[in-house]
């Protein structure tokens, strides 16, 4: 469109409101246009990619190659895959190809989602990250430089750690907690230096923007009003009317002051939170931009005439990408604050807006992420060692390789912020699950085809049964107690040499009339056992003769509620070589641990609470999907407790049942714990230190947010740790709130919590993310499950109510004892929690291929602080010689190739913070060639960046000035300027006649090996 004619006389009426207090240099303001498009939430993906997301990319491609000055953001790689892979044509595809290479396009965080910060594993933070990188790399061989981390519900310690392994200059994120947000804005915090890791510290520190109250979108807040030209998406179910984004008026002669005027009030609001003159102001919102003509249209005229009259109205407008604003505030070489490894978390968005009841939201979507993300791990280290040294003869490697890659999109897609989080209505819930279990079955089906022709064939086929596999992904020998359930007591467990195995069976707390079967197993790292279970006539007195031996069971009488405050006089002990467990007779509700490295019994008891909450708005604030708002201290739910106490000569287990009334037939809640009877030696320490505790919770009553409650008589003074998606540990203290402290004290656990006083400290390890707090002295409390209801109409046209009515199974590993102990217990014990042994079960009377029987691959066996955090073979089908890959992307090979499957991905975690443990937490060297020669003969050792795209000795991220002066930072060569592209030649080989992994400094071992790719 040719420039407005009347823009002249225009400028003359409107300039006149601007003459007052101009700015000595204008402010520089940098216009980024992107498209918020969840991976979720409302809308399934496919509704979501036929409504806008597809159109988004499909109109953004071809306004930006009418005009050289326009720019755009694209973030998550979920809806730009399906488009490119089954949308965009060829045409298209170069357009984009042409966007990229001239820099009006930019990729930014360049993930497959645009991940959740506080319930999310670290573990699976970097896999999504990977897929995404992996397929822009191999695509177009462009990596990422910076993150757009803008609507996850506040910020993680870990993320900017992880991005500045993967190589990126700065970090963006926006919801942080509302009163310290507008704190930092007035003293012009919001830029800083983060120091995320304290252990990596200024080495992996990265430079970190923090979006102004305005978040993600223009001022229009929210998203519905005022710049938005494109109008609103059409779905094939129509929101409510509230909810539809009304279409701009397009900008004329009437309005142009209206537009200018809230864009330069606003630019200089915001200015003034800034230290330098240069503005990140961000135009897009949810679902923009799918219609990009009228979009950019519109933004043209109005940059335009700002443009024209910069002198008045002292601002200039250009459109940029982030790589832009931030080189233009590089280059400005301001000093800047530095923040250490403290989070932003629980974020609150007003006072009675704690958004901490995503924590446990949708329990069982979180337990189901976990597991697949456990079982995706297991399967890919099968699938590597079942190609090397010598290929399995009967695995179609194409299939396999495709079974891993659908598991691995499964696993990072749930990771979205709307997605993990529970926060998503049913539908996408449904989406979400569907997905997962599909991916599962198919590695499910990939690691039985690899086991099955490596089964022994056992003696007596014909006696019937099944043949147990049981596969131990991690890199150490795990001693452990495999369950199983079978429909008889008597049963006979033989090896695969047709010895007989310690084995115990008793009554299932759960399935009747069916038992559970506990094995007793020692598996060396990432090796299998092969078990046969058959039936048998006979029982055994002892465990060294033929049969499972049979547990007894003794029952306790219901106690009700009033009798649980006088109790302790009648106590009960079960006990094994680490601990014994007092349990009071009077109310049937653990009393007391003692713990015997120190001798010291502790006052533990547990019991289950539930927090009332509001669901009708004329009444005051409402819980939902994401926020936690009591409206009362905890109560008991319950009026009585019956107990069952199951020993047996490999394990003793309390079975607590908790009733909401005194007659009831069946229970709401039940602890069930197990105490494993082993010699505490050192393959039994982590089996033998851990009570294992699993729950049983529900079906809740309508608005009722279930605890498990943990009393102890340790003096923490409210001070509560928990971990940071796994990774390290935050110190949480107690804040008193003027309103809503209860909320605002819960804290994200993922994998690990605890609270001590001098000389105890009692651990809590999680298999998923729950929400977690200490509301007393002594206390710690965990938030197990959540039903909802309300009355908002946005939330009931939608189903985003959480009204939950299943029943959960959390799963709570506790660990007591002096804080050096458990200092060197957790990190293995969680790991132990997160990758148990898999079993895979066939028929005994199956034939197996005719095979001379299984050979047992090597071992392997890390040092006890190092983790093996992957091993695989991603099926890369390009070089990793940076410079080869762009000339074959230059001739058109793009991704044709076969999989190379020569080339495996391994990453080795320290899994000790620095001071964490006196020995433990040492640097560590390796030799790769001795641990890894179960894999045959290394080739070549390529140290790569975190998510593989970076040659290490090439890669230079920008050094940011800093109040302590310089350091070495980054992954490569220290380097104190900016630079696009690295060297070429990335270092292609490390010879493995020494060790190959230098000492690293923990928590994270990745140091002088970052991410090796082995060539094999």
């Amino acid at each position: 469109m040719r420039p407005l004619g009347w823009l002249p006389v225009l400028t003359q009426l409107l300039l006149l409101r601007f003459l007052v207090a101009r700015p000595v240099s204008p402010i520089r303001v940098f216009v980024v246009p992107h498209s918020h498009m969840d991976v979720g939430w409302i809308y399934t993906v496919q509704e979501s990619l036929r409504a806008y997301a597809a159109n988004v990319y499909t109109s953004v491609v071809e306004e930006l190659m009418l005009q050289n000055h326009r720019r755009f953001i694209a973030v998550e790689q979920e809806y730009f895959r399906l488009w490119w892979d089954g949308i965009a044509s060829d045409r298209q595809k170069r357009q984009v190809r042409h966007l990229l290479a001239t820099r009006r396009l930019e990729f930014v965080i360049g993930g497959q989602v645009m991940h959740d910060e506080a319930v999310t594993h670290f573990d699976d933070q970097i896999l999504q990250l990977t897929e995404g990188h992996g397929f822009l790399y191999e695509t177009f061989g462009i990596r990422p430089w910076f993150s757009w981390q803008v609507d996850p519900f506040g910020a993680s310690a870990t993320t900017p750690t992880l991005f500045a392994l993967a190589g990126f200059h700065a970090h963006v994120i926006s919801r942080i907690d509302y009163d310290l947000k507008e704190a930092m804005q007035k003293a012009q915090g919001l830029q800083f230096v983060w120091r995320g890791s304290q252990s990596l510290s200024a080495e992996q520190e990265i430079f970190t923007h923090i979006l102004d109250q305005y978040s993600y979108s223009n001022p229009s807040l929210p998203c519905r009003e005022g710049f938005h030209w494109d109008g609103s998406a059409v779905f094939l179910e129509p929101p409510p009317n509230n909810l539809l984004q009304p279409m701009a008026e397009p900008i004329t002669w009437n309005n142009m002051k209206y537009y200018v005027s809230l864009l330069v009030d606003n630019v200089k609001e915001r200015a003034a939170w800034f230290r330098t003159p240069h503005l990140l102001w961000p135009w897009g919102c949810d679902k923009q931009f799918f219609n990009a003509s009228l979009q950019f249209e519109n933004m043209d005229h109005l940059l335009d005439f700002i443009n024209s009259n910069t002198s008045k109205l002292g601002i200039t407008v250009e459109y940029a990408t982030l790589a832009e604003y931030f080189g233009a505030l590089h280059d400005t070489n301001v000093t800047w604050h530095v923040r250490d490894h403290l989070d932003f978390l629980p974020y609150s968005s007003s006072p009675f807006q704690a958004w901490t009841g995503f924590y446990t939201s949708r329990s069982r979507l979180k337990r189901l992420a976990r597991r697949a993300s456990a079982l995706l791990y297991a399967g890919e280290s099968m699938f590597t060692r079942s190609v090397w040294p010598a290929p399995h003869p009967h695995l179609d490697l194409d299939w396999a390789l495709k079974q891993l890659k659908q598991l691995r999109w499964a696993v990072s897609e749930v990771q979205h912020h709307h997605a993990i989080t529970g926060t998503e209505t049913p539908k996408v819930r449904d989406m979400y699950v569907k997905n997962l279990r599909s991916g599962m079955q198919g590695v499910h089906e990939l690691m039985a085809s690899i086991v099955h022709d490596r089964t022994p064939a056992f003696t007596d086929p014909g006696a019937g049964g099944h043949v147990a596999v049981v596969y131990n992904p991690l890199a150490w020998t795990v001693t452990t107690l495999v369950t199983l359930t079978v429909g008889f007591s008597r049963v006979n467990v033989t090896d695969e040499s047709g010895r007989p195995v310690a084995a115990q069976v008793q009554e299932s707390k759960e399935k009747q009339p069916a038992y559970n079967l506990h094995v007793l197993t020692t598996i060396p790292g990432l090796s299998y056992r092969h078990y046969s279970i058959a039936r048998t006539r006979g029982t055994q007195v002892d465990t060294k003769q033929l049969g499972a031996s049979l547990a007894r069971t003794s029952n306790f009488g219901r106690k009700t509620e009033t009798h649980s405050g006088s109790g302790g006089r009648h106590l009960i002990r079960v006990e094994n070589d680490c601990y014994t467990v007092f349990l009071d007779r009077d109310t049937n509700l653990m009393h007391s641990i003692l713990e015997r490295e120190s001798n010291r019994t502790v006052r533990v008891t547990q019991e289950f609470m539930e927090y009332h909450v509001n669901g009708n708005l004329r009444y005051g604030p409402i819980s939902d999907n994401f926020v936690f708002i009591p409206t009362d201290t905890a109560r008991r739910p319950w009026k009585s407790v019956g107990m069952q106490i199951v020993a047996g000569k490999l394990m003793t287990e309390i079975r607590q049942f908790f009733y909401r009334k005194v007659r009831d037939r069946n229970h709401t809640y039940a602890i069930y714990s197990r105490l494993a009877h082993v010699p505490l030696g050192p393959g039994g320490e982590l089996l033998c230190r851990r009570i294992e505790q699993e729950y049983r919770v529900g079906p809740l009553e309508l608005n009722r947010e279930a605890i498990l409650r943990t009393s102890t008589s340790l003096h923490n003074r409210q001070v509560l740790y928990s971990d940071s998606n796994g990774y390290q540990m935050q110190r949480r203290l107690f804040r008193e709130h003027t309103s809503n402290s209860i909320a605002r004290n819960y804290y994200p656990m993922v994998q690990s919590a605890f609270i001590e006083d001098g000389r105890s400290r009692l651990v809590l390890l999680s298999e998923q993310a729950h929400g977690v707090s200490s509301q007393g002295n002594g206390q710690v409390e965990v938030m197990l499950h959540r039903r909802l209801w309300n009355n908002f109409d946005w939330a009931l046209e939608y189903d985003l109510t959480l009204n939950d009515t299943s029943v959960v199974h959390p799963v709570l590993w506790v660990l007591l004892g002096p804080r050096p102990l458990t200092s060197g217990l957790r990190r293995r014990s969680g790991l132990a929690l997160q990758h148990r042994p898999l079993v895979l079960l066939r028929e005994l009377n199956e034939t197996a291929q005719n095979l001379p029987g299984p050979q047992q691959q090597e071992a392997v066996t890390l040092p006890p602080s190092l983790h093996l955090q992957i091993l695989s073979i991603p099926g890369w089908n390009y070089s990793s010689n940076h410079t080869e890959h762009l000339q074959s992307l230059q001739k058109g090979h793009r991704g044709k190739a076969k999989a190379d499957l020569r080339r495996v991905l391994l990453r080795l975690y320290h899994l000790y913070e620095v001071g964490e443990d006196p020995v433990l937490s040492q640097p560590v060297s390796v030799n790769l060639e001795v641990v890894l020669r179960g894999l045959g003969s290394v080739v070549a050792v390529e140290e790569r960046s975190l998510t593989g795209t970076w040659a290490v000795s090439t890669l230079h991220r920008w050094s940011w000035r800093t109040q302590d002066g310089p350091h070495r930072r980054g992954l490569g060569a220290p380097g104190s300027g900016r630079a696009w592209e690295s060297e070429p030649a990335p270092r292609l080989a490390q010879e493995l006649a020494r060790p190959c992994l230098d000492p690293c400094s923990a928590p994270y071992g990745l140091c002088d090996l970052e991410q090796a790719t082995l060539l094999l």
